[in-house]
């Protein structure tokens, strides 16, 4: 599987459903872990900030869950040459026609995902759900500081002049979303979600 977490995680040979909820992509890792449907578990650095690297890492390792921390940039690589068999990435705002807004580089992964033939989930809890947006293209992206980009701990590593857009997040449309939208109240497909949700606050 491969995690995004929210940083991404790649699965491998569920190498991914779910019986108990623990919520994001990490929580799927660990149900799939416990009912012994996991084999392995790639998870993403996340840059700018290493969130992957820092947390999902740590997360994973914690609860002995096979994984291997990799490159953004060798996500398409693994889904390739690794046997992952699955994508599951989290979500900050989940809108109405099933769009999603992630941590930025989510959206490659979709696409590389849906190359690939592989399965891609969003897991998110229903608060994430913002059925007043219609689609993606209202959601508001926030631009982060650029010397996230030009500067390590302080240190400048980027040529002097070099323009930097760096955005947080990124929106996935709803028709790469091919495994469906992982919820504390059961799996949907995209086109699912609105009514699912409507049924349950009813």
């Amino acid at each position: 599987v491969l995690l995004n977490n929210e940083p991404p995680c790649l699965c491998v040979a569920f190498r991914l459903i779910l019986t108990s909820w623990w919520p994001g992509p990490t929580g799927v890792i660990r149900s799939l872990h416990t009912l012994g449907r996991l084999d392995h578990a790639f998870c993403t650095e996340t840059r700018p900030y290493n969130q992957g690297a820092r947390l999902t890492a740590f997360e994973l390792v914690y609860e002995q869950i096979p994984a291997t921390l990799i490159a953004d940039s060798m996500a398409a690589a693994a889904m390739a040459h690794r046997g992952v068999s699955a994508v599951v990435v989290g979500a900050d705002r989940v809108v109405a026609n099933g769009d999603t807004a992630n941590k930025v580089g989510t959206y490659q992964l979709a696409i590389a995902a849906k190359h690939h033939g592989i399965p891609f989930y969003v897991a998110a809890p229903s608060s994430s759900c913002d059925l007043r947006l219609e689609t993606g293209r209202e959601i508001v992206i926030e631009e982060r500081p650029g010397q996230e980009l030009t500067d390590v701990k302080g240190i400048r590593i980027a040529a002097p002049g070099i323009g930097v857009w760096n955005p947080a997040f990124d929106v996935t449309p709803h028709e790469l979303i091919t495994g469906g939208i992982i919820t504390e109240l059961g799996v949907f497909a995209p086109e699912e979600l609105r009514a699912a949700l409507n049924t349950t606050v009813s």
